[in-house]
């Protein structure tokens, strides 16, 4: 057994810091725009605006339900016993991990691939043990789950997605006032989406919040009641004023230019889902930021050029452009919804490592008995928040606008199904991917939505295959740096 706080060990824990910082950077940089991009892409949000909020919703999930997942990830791969006596070994595999799966998650996102930042962490975890321990130090049950989940998981997504839409499709599109019935539909929206945010906090939630000693029906009321009361005040507020809103607009489109016409130069939620744009003088004032991110696309750009895309053109003629209009306001909702459950799942993955790093460092055993520290949590949430400022503000505008043509309407429910999946992923304790279950849903409502032309499967083919590759891959990396760390430093 080691020395809690043993000086020799310093260097490793600091090293391990400034690489799990470059991780969340990467992380930030190919994954947070995700959630946001939608409302960038419809004129509701500035590109500053988006990364506010996204700041402030991927540290609040981190800190908030990331706990459980970074468990898994620094002790339910490994079995961490094989290292008594050995905790140098056990940190330098951890910082090989960081390193591994950070390496390829840089040149991944600057090649513009749309890989998990999950699988490249469990997939380096793995790689180092396998150095040190062989196949003996992996626990392949464990691994199994979290590998199963991985394919469950943008199925589920998927799943849960399309019925949401197939049901605001019956309830709402294809209603005989589908203005109307969007208004009423709102408060069940909004509220359901403010009760299922609630549960994920309240239900076994953070100790710093005293949270963990709630019972389940004290969670399960809380978030009724914070539903309800969110209802009531859409109903009585909000509903009112998107109203009068939506019609003001539509009364001042009427008779003066034909809808969705490009020679606005106002970016709006009506402009983003117009048909293609005729040849004009003011084409080339048509705002550039039209679409979503380069890992998961939900609402593309109109008119776009898209090479290389095979999806079908045009507009759904069943979803009135009131109706866009309406739900492209609740993306802001449900993108703050999305970027809180990436917190909770993403962060904590990209972190993990660090932490049984800095809790092997502390108490001095492999065991880790230590509790995840919350400002770790925060210095993971910081540098993901940063790379999004940095370098996600670019990406924002590359792949996202190939994958499916959705609408504001259908788009909602994407966001809605895949971070409902993630949150409750997170809640058990598996390390699912946030790209998986946005790609699935994106897939599964834009073939719903459109038929088998409404994606582009070769797109879809190669992100399939960018992910199979993703485990290997950053596994290699790890495996060589722990190669190398056993060939230069006695362990």
């Amino acid at each position: 057994m080691a020395i809690p706080y043993d000086e020799s060990l310093i260097w490793i824990v600091v090293v391990g810091f400034i690489v799990a910082f470059i991780l969340a950077f990467g992380i930030g940089a190919n994954d947070v725009a995700n959630s946001f991009g939608t409302s960038v892409g419809a004129g509701v949000l500035t590109i500053v605006q988006a990364c506010v909020l996204a700041t402030i919703f991927e540290i609040a999930g981190a800190v908030l339900i990331g706990y459980k997942v970074s468990d898994t990830m620094r002790k339910g791969i490994l079995d961490v016993s094989l290292y008594e006596g050995h905790e140098k070994e056990l940190m330098l595999g951890a910082l090989s991990s960081l390193a591994g799966s950070g390496i390829w998650l840089i040149i991944a996102t600057a090649l513009r691939l749309p890989i998990s930042g999950t699988h490249s962490i469990v997939g380096a975890t793995v790689g180092f043990s396998l150095v040190c321990r062989g196949t003996a130090g992996v626990k392949w049950v464990a691994l199994g789950s979290i590998a199963a989940s991985w394919f469950a998981s943008p199925v589920l997504s998927g799943l849960v997605s399309v019925s949401i839409f197939l049901l605001l499709r019956k309830a709402v599109l294809r209603a005989n006032q589908p203005f109307e019935q969007g208004l009423r539909f709102l408060p069940l929206a909004y509220g359901l989406t403010i009760a299922t945010n609630v549960l994920s906090v309240a239900h076994d939630g953070p100790k710093l919040l005293k949270l963990d000693n709630i019972p389940w029906w004290g969670s399960l009321t809380a978030a009724v009641s914070s539903g309800l009361l969110s209802a009531v005040v859409v109903y009585i507020f909000i509903v009112p004023w998107q109203k009068k809103r939506i019609l003001l607009a539509r009364e001042a489109n009427e008779g003066t230019t034909e809808f969705g016409a490009c020679d606005r130069k106002e970016t709006t939620a009506l402009s983003v889902i117009s048909p293609a744009p005729s040849a004009s003088n003011n084409q080339e004032e048509t705002p550039k930021l039209r679409g979503n991110t380069s890992a998961s696309p939900l609402l593309l750009a109109s008119g776009a050029d898209v090479e290389g895309s095979n999806i079908e053109s045009g507009m759904d003629e069943e979803e009135p452009p009131e109706v866009s209009r309406l739900f492209s306001f609740l993306q802001v909702l449900t993108a703050a919804f999305g970027s809180f459950a990436h917190g909770g799942n993403d962060v904590s993955n990209a972190i993990g490592p660090l932490i049984a790093l800095w809790a092997v460092y502390a108490d001095g055993s492999v065991r880790q008995e230590t509790e995840t520290p919350l400002l770790i949590l925060l210095y993971g949430g910081l540098g993901i928040s940063i790379g999004l400022w940095i370098w996600g503000r670019k990406v924002i505008r590359t792949l996202g606008q190939d994958l499916a043509r959705i609408t504001p309407a259908s788009g909602f429910t994407i966001e809605v199904g895949a971070a409902l999946t993630v949150l409750l992923a997170s809640k058990a304790g598996l390390p699912v991917s946030t790209t998986h279950c946005k790609v699935g849903s994106i897939v599964c409502v834009g073939w719903v939505s459109r038929g088998g032309g409404g994606v582009s499967w070769t797109l879809f083919r190669n992100i399939a295959f960018a992910w199979l590759i993703t485990v290997p891959v950053a596994g290699l990396l790890s495996a060589a740096c722990m190669a190398v760390f056993r060939q230069v430093i006695t362990v």
